[in-house]
């Protein structure tokens, strides 16, 4: 049985990553693949659980080390039970987030490294990363107006950190991007949703075959 192919969606808030992670299980299911659609942190009911510790509450709930350890916790269980059997079994597993959103968001403060969060995932979950990750790319005002339009007030505990935070996590991502251009592919995410859909598609052209 032929692998399947592990892809992954990453950006800072509001840059329609859950939309395009859905949109692209769809193309991939109307071109005859299978594709699981899932998303972290979450994807298990042990990962949904430590989900909900992570992002309700107040900002001072956990510090960032004990974020980054949650975050790693979570993902181990949702590779261990959901993705690798699924890649196992030929389908192509589509994630809104992964590792790259540790990276990029625990990484910020300076209070632990990306060395660091990368021996966590190690650990964890034996380092498995992604065949191919889309980061989509907004000006900052653009993606921050789309995200208060779908909170309504009401973002999580990370989300709701300073636009400094968040203009720190974007760089993270694009540096991530200029880093490893044969995986990370930086997507402009001013585009329309089809449009989008239809770039991230040609992408991974090669990948079909």
């Amino acid at each position: 049985m032929t692998q399947g192919r592990f892809i992954t969606l990453e950006g800072g808030e509001g840059t329609g990553k859950s939309t395009q992670a859905r949109a692209l299980a769809e193309a991939l299911e109307k071109n005859g693949f299978k594709a699981l659609l899932t998303r972290e942190p979450g994807g298990t009911p042990g990962a949904e659980t430590i989900r909900e510790l992570l992002l309700t509450g107040a900002e001072e709930k956990w510090n960032i080390r004990t974020e980054a350890l949650l975050f790693a916790a979570a993902r181990a269980e949702h590779c261990t039970k959901l993705i690798r059997p699924a890649l196992a079994r030929g389908d192509w597993v589509i994630c809104d987030r992964f590792i790259d959103s540790s990276r990029a968001y625990q990484s910020v403060c300076g209070e632990i490294s990306d060395a660091e969060i990368m021996d966590l995932h190690r650990i964890g979950s034996e380092n498995l990363m992604p065949d191919r990750t889309f980061v989509l790319d907004l000006p900052e005002a653009v993606a921050s107006k789309r995200a208060d339009a779908r909170d309504r007030g009401d973002s999580d505990r990370i989300g709701g950190r300073d636009s400094r935070y968040h203009r720190a996590v974007m760089a993270n991502f694009r540096k991530f991007a200029a880093d490893e251009p044969e995986r990370i592919a930086l997507v402009d995410a001013s585009q329309s949703v089809e449009a989008i859909t239809e770039a991230l598609m040609i992408n991974l052209d090669g990948m079909m075959a």
